[in-house]
């Protein structure tokens, strides 16, 4: 089985691919009634290709909710928003400005904080429970 931090990675580039995919298919849309938009949409390729991009996201998270708490999982879909941000730019020349940037950078550390609070928990969790079994079943040092 790949490593985890493959499926970290892959949830918010194809949460960044559909949407990528989505733009491009709603560019092809006309409004010739409900109808005929929704024929439109379900024959159109980027907009297919976008929910089989949703479906393959859809098992990868699935896999990474069973790997880790919800509370590490859930904020890396963060990403998500600056891939969005860079991909807009790189891809469709949509102009980004400073105050983006700068919370793009908020964004990718508040991420990197909690992941590494869940981390930091756990390791000092680990190092109390031999103290506190000692402290129950009285055999420290003193005894």
């Amino acid at each position: 089985m790949p490593s985890i931090r493959f499926f970290w990675l892959a949830v918010p580039v194809l949460s960044t691919l559909y949407q990528v995919l989505i733009k491009l298919g709603a560019g092809h849309l006309h409004d010739e009634g409900m109808q005929a938009w929704l024929w439109q949409a379900l024959s159109s390729p980027w907009i297919l290709l976008a929910i089989a991009i949703e479906i393959v996201g859809f098992f990868i998270w699935m896999n990474v909710l069973a790997e880790l708490d919800l509370s590490r999982a859930f904020p890396l879909t963060g990403i998500s928003y600056v891939l969005i941000v860079a991909t807009g730019w790189f891809v469709f020349g949509e102009r980004v400005v400073a105050l983006q940037m700068v919370g793009s950078g908020l964004i990718l550390t508040g991420v990197w904080l909690i992941a590494g609070a869940g981390v930091e928990t756990k390791e000092h969790q680990e190092e109390l429970e031999p103290k506190q079994e000692e402290l129950r079943t009285g055999t420290g040092k003193d005894r």
